[in-house]
């Protein structure tokens, strides 16, 4: 309990300092981590799993907990305060310590990974509704990239929040929202098979599940 509360604080000062890449006040739910994580299982073989923007571990504790016993894990983290955090966290958790042989934490953008088709799973927990259109555009393109054939990639967004900001936000704002919305839909008409909907997190969010092949 003390070492959550201790992440909680951490992430809600992240919030506040740099609200642009952190995108939410509280780490995510427990029903959220499960609807991420929810093809991280896989059918014994070997596989390579990614979870892009994992803060402060509240989703890795629930795709660690899914891992097989070859599975490798890859965390990629750009803040230096989360990458602290998930790397102490490694050593001394019981959820994550069982898998930290197996597990490695990036500290950069999604962006700068090679470009090789080597993950079967990529969770991402980017608010990508804070981003311009076009990093959007890309980081969508870097995981289609990731995956392998077959692949999956599952990803959320808080329900309806574009819209709502929309309607208290000025022209440009509306501009931006209306370039990552054309974005995203690109992707998932195209691409999604199934959509959870987690209606118990603070807020509600949508997690899309997109197969690129």
């Amino acid at each position: 309990m003390r070492r959550r509360w201790a992440e909680t604080r951490l992430f809600l000062g992240e919030f506040f300092r740099s609200y642009h890449t952190t995108g939410a006040i509280l780490p995510s739910g427990r029903w959220l981590a499960a609807a991420l994580a929810r093809f991280v299982p896989g059918d014994g073989a070997a596989r390579r799993v990614l979870e892009v923007g994992p803060g402060t571990g509240a989703v890795t504790r629930r795709i660690a907990a899914a891992l097989g016993h070859e599975d490798q894990l890859d965390l990629v983290e750009l803040n230096a305060s989360f990458v602290g955090c998930l790397r102490e966290a490694l050593t001394s958790d019981p959820g994550l310590r069982p898998v930290a042989h197996r597990t490695r934490v990036l500290h950069c953008a999604v962006e700068d990974l090679p470009a090789e088709r080597s993950y079967d799973v990529v969770v991402s927990g980017l608010p990508l509704n804070n981003f311009s259109a076009a990093a959007v555009e890309r980081i969508l393109g870097k995981f289609a990239e990731l995956l392998r054939p077959g692949g999956t990639l599952s990803f959320f967004e808080y329900i309806a929040i574009r819209h709502a900001r929309a309607l208290v936000s000025g022209r440009a704002e509306r501009e931006r929202l209306r370039g990552i919305g054309k974005a995203m839909r690109a992707v998932l008409a195209r691409h999604e098979f199934r959509r959870d909907w987690v209606w118990p997190n603070v807020p509600p969010a949508w997690v899309h599940h997109v197969r690129f092949d």
